[in-house]
């Protein structure tokens, strides 16, 4: 049982841990810029992420992350920021925000799949060891997402395993990819190693090497050449799976 004492000390250290939202936000923003570049925004950046109107109101922000653990500025390093911890209350999708699904909620229905005006190819699966141009087969249609400019080629395919649950994507998910052979740092692509084996991972480069990175803590990210790696296609979508 607390004392008068401990339990003081205790509502002090949950009221410091606690984040306003735009606290949060900005954090949450910070960290998406770190995964995705390497680098910390510049305050000019942040301004406009929460809309403010003036530097002064993220100067008090950054201070007040700093005080409470959340983030640390960098010595000798101009506007470098590191952050130490996220909010317990922030989801997946916020620690992996430079993709958040757009679910297609209830799955694949009649009522979708009857939309033929803009039907997709399931191509199959995405598994480690299955080649995208080795997957000639259509498996079945879905409705490309309304959200989703039409502009480009569109296919789908089958998520198997659980590597990239942390990112909002699970086993038997269906995911929607748009075709390319280029990708911006931190996008979730169809990667092919050594015209090979395919991928669905999150696209790091750094410098002549090129890093896959799952998101599930179990798995490694897999390091590779550039030569080695081609982009296939982005994440834009996915329709979720519900057993």
């Amino acid at each position: 049982m607390l004392n008068e004492k401990n339990f003081y000390r205790t509502y002090m250290y949950l009221i410091c841990s606690m984040l306003t939202k735009k606290q949060k936000n900005l954090l949450l923003f910070i960290n998406k810029k770190l995964r995705s570049s390497g680098v910390s925004p510049s305050y000019e950046e942040m301004k406009q992420s929460l809309n403010l109107k003036s530097k002064s109101g993220i100067h008090r922000l950054i201070s007040a992350l700093e005080e409470r653990g959340f983030i640390k500025r960098l010595a000798h390093k101009a506007r470098a920021l590191e952050v130490i911890k996220l909010p317990e209350t922030a989801s997946a999708n916020d620690i992996y925000n430079s993709f958040s699904p757009s679910v297609i909620k209830g799955g694949l229905d009649e009522s979708n799949s009857s939309k033929k005006d803009s039907e997709i190819p399931i191509l199959g699966s995405i598994a480690a060891g299955t080649p995208i141009e080795a997957i000639q087969n259509e498996v079945a249609r879905i409705p490309l997402p309304e959200n989703i400019e039409k502009n480009g080629e569109f296919f789908g395919l089958k998520v198997s395993g659980d590597s990239m649950i942390e990112a909002g994507i699970n086993d038997g998910d269906t995911v929607v990819i748009k075709k390319t052979d280029t990708a911006e740092n931190g996008k979730i692509v169809v990667a092919l190693i050594d015209n090979h084996e395919a991928m669905l991972k999150r696209l790091r480069r750094k410098g002549k090497t090129v890093a896959l990175e799952s998101a599930n803590k179990n798995y490694e990210t897999k390091i590779f050449g550039p030569d080695r790696v081609k982009v296939q296609g982005i994440l834009v979508s996915l329709y979720r799976n519900f057993h």
